[in-house]
C-alpha cells in the first residue's frame, strides 16, 4: 500500500515541478503533462526493473558510477585541447562512457553475487568453484551423503528453473512421480541445513532456451562452474560444450571393490541369463555378474571364479564361471537343473512308497498271513 502511495506522490511532485517549471509559457498545460509523462515512465521502468536480479542491478549501478569518473577524467585531460563544440563533445562522451558502464556492469552481474564477493574476501580459491545441480542428482538424494562427508566443495548452485521443475514433479498426478519430486524437495532442504555447506539459489534464467539441460549448460558456463548430474545424455552434451560434469554414478563406480580375473566369489544366482545356460547374480552393492552354465543352480549360493571385468558407462560387470558345471557327473549320476541328485530323489520316492512292515519280537512267531477274502458266489434262488 505504501509502494502505491509514494508513486502517487512521485506524479503530483513531478506534476508541479513540470507546472512550475514549464518550458512553454505559452501552453500552460504542458508542463504539468511533461512531468506526469516522466513520471510515468519512471514507475513503468521501476516495475520492470523488480523484475531484474539484485545482482545485476548492482552491476548497471557500479558500470555507470565507474563510466561517469571515468568520462569526469577524460575530459579533465581533453579539455586543455580547445577542440570546438566542446560541450557536445563532452555530453557524447559522458553518455557513452555511461552507457558502456551500465551495460557491461549489467551483462556481469553474477560478479557481485554475494557468494563471489564473500569468496574473493574469504579464500579467492573458491571463486570459481560452483556445483550447477541437476533435477536428476536432487532426486537421486546421494548428493547429500557426499556433501555430509565433506568430499564436496564450494557453492552449491541451485537455478530457480530447477526449483520449477521440481515442483511441477511433486505436483503431478502420478503417485510415483510425485514423491520423487517430494524426495527432492526434502534433499534439497536437508543439504540447505548443512552448517558446512554453502547453498545459493540464483533467480538467473535463459528465456530464449527452452530446454532446462541447456541452460543448466549456460549457466554453467556463466558462473565458470561444473555440473553435477546423474544424467547420461547431459554429461555428453556439456562435455562437448566444454563445461566440466561431476557425474555421482562415475563415481560410485570408481568406489567400487576392484575384482580381479581368477578371483573366487561367493554370489545367489537370482535369475536366467540372456544367452543359453546363463544364471544372474548381483553383489551387494548392484554389481551384476554373469555365470557361465549358471542356471542349473538358480535359487542357490554358489562360487564361481571370475574369468573377466566389463566397465561400462552404465556400470560394471562381472563374468564368471562355475567350476562344478564344467566337472564332469560321476558314474551313474544324474541331476537336475538345480543341481540336485536324481538318485536321491528317486530314492526317497521309494520309501515313501514302501508300505509299513509290522515289527517282530524276539521268541515270538510270527502271524500268519491273514487271507484275502474272496467274493461270495451268489445265492441260487428256489425257482432253479
Amino acid at each position: 500500500m505504501w509502494l502505491v502511495l509514494f508513486r502517487l506522490l512521485a506524479v503530483a511532485a513531478l506534476a508541479w515541478a513540470g507546472w512550475v517549471f514549464n518550458p512553454l509559457s505559452v501552453l500552460p498545460w504542458f508542463g504539468p503533462l511533461l512531468g506526469v509523462v516522466f513520471a510515468a515512465a519512471l514507475i513503468g521502468l521501476e516495475l520492470r526493473a523488480h523484475r531484474v536480479p539484485a545482482q545485476y542491478m548492482v552491476g548497471a549501478l557500479v558500470g555507470g558510477v565507474t563510466g561517469l569518473v571515468g568520462a569526469n577524467l577524460v575530459w579533465g585531460v581533453v579539455s586543455g585541447l580547445q577542440l570546438q563544440h566542446e560541450r557536445l563533445v563532452h555530453t557524447l562522451l559522458v553518455v557513452f562512457l555511461i552507457y558502456m558502464g551500465v551495460m557491461i556492469g549489467a551483462r556481469r552481474g553474477e560478479w557481485f553475487e554475494p557468494a563471489r564477493v564473500i569468496a574473493a574476501f574469504k579464500d579467492a580459491s573458491r571463486l570459481y568453484q560452483y556445483k550447477v545441480l541437476d533435477t536428476s542428482v536432487i532426486i537421486d538424494g546421494r548428493i547429500a551423503d557426499i556433501c555430509e562427508t565433506g568430499f564436496l566443495d564450494g557453492t552449491l548452485v541451485v537455478p530457480q528453473f530447477v526449483l520449477r521443475e521440481l515442483q511441477q514433479v511433486a505436483d503431478s498426478s502420478d503417485s510415483l512421480k510425485r514423491n520423487r519430486g517430494r524426495r527432492g524437495l526434502d534433499i534439497l532442504q536437508r543439504i540447505q541445513k548443512m552448517a558446512h555447506v554453502q547453498v545459493q539459489i540464483v533467480e538467473t534464467d535463459f528465456p530464449e532456451v527452452r530446454e532446462v539441460d541447456l541452460k543448466l549448460i549456460e549457466l554453467a558456463k556463466r558462473l565458470s562452474g561444473k555440473i553435477v548430474t546423474n544424467d547420461f545424455n547431459l554429461n555428453k552434451v556439456a562435455q562437448l560444450r566444454g563445461v566440466a560434469v561431476l557425474n555421482i554414478n562415475e563415481l560410485a563406480n570408481s568406489l567400487k571393490p576392484v575384482v580381479l580375473p581368477g578371483e573366487v566369489l561367493r554370489v545367489f544366482v537370482l535369475k536366467e541369463g540372456k544367452e543359453a545356460g546363463q544364471g544372474v547374480a548381483y553383489l551387494d552393492d548392484g554389481t551384476m555378474v554373469v555365470v557361465d552354465q549358471g542356471k542349473r543352480a538358480i535359487g542357490r549360493t554358489i562360487e564361481v571364479t571370475v574369468t573377466s571385468v566389463l566397465q561400462t558407462t552404465a556400470g560394471k560387470m562381472i563374468f564368471c564361471r562355475w567350476p562344478e558345471a564344467l566337472a564332469p557327473a560321476p558314474p551313474g549320476e544324474r541331476r537336475d537343473r538345480n543341481g540336485r541328485d536324481l538318485r536321491n530323489e528317486h530314492r526317497r520316492e521309494g520309501e515313501r512308497r514302501e508300505p509299513e512292515r509290522p515289527a517282530v519280537h524276539p521268541g515270538e512267531p510270527p502271524k500268519p498271513a491273514e487271507p484275502e477274502p474272496h467274493p461270495a458266489a451268489p445265492s441260487a434262488t428256489r425257482g432253479e
